[in-house]
């Protein structure tokens, strides 16, 4: 028998500086976005009586748009997302965005439902006073 002096081992060699160094920029770009939310939610929080419905919304918007960067570069670096070829991204990324559709649209649809639901209408009101209609007797009499 022939001994094997190559191991079946299979490793990859790669420069661990160069990996760290794109982790520790994620690590603070993220931690930075994620310091700027908690401001802008903390602002919403303490000045809730003073700040117009408009400005609230605003910020709302920007907290939203500041967690899908997060969501971004969190799939983009530590999922190796950005490091693919451009239809493996497009098999995550079009289910994602029909995703985030879906939820928009189920949103909408129930935000429409209790709109509905809640509204009183008057017009509807004369289904409720109509004098009953009389039935007439429908069953048969027996045979003698």
């Amino acid at each position: 028998m022939e001994q094997h002096t190559s191991s079946s081992e299979i490793t990859f060699h790669h420069e661990p500086a160069e990996g760290t160094k794109r982790i520790w920029k994620t690590f603070w770009l993220l931690l930075i976005i994620t310091l700027i939310e908690l401001a802008l939610g903390f602002t919403m929080y303490l000045f809730h009586g003073s700040l117009s419905h408009g400005v609230v919304l605003f910020l709302k918007g920007v907290i939203v748009i500041l967690s899908l960067a997060k969501a971004f570069y969190i799939v983009s670096i530590f999922m190796h997302l950005g490091d693919e070829l451009r239809n493996m991204i497009m098999t995550v990324v079009v289910p994602l965005t029909l995703f985030i559709w879906f939820i928009g649209a189920f949103l909408w649809d129930g935000n429409a439902y209790r709109t509905n639901r809640n509204r009183y209408d008057p017009s509807m009101e004369y289904k409720t006073t109509q004098a009953p209609v009389e039935k007439k007797d429908t069953t048969v009499a027996p045979l003698q």
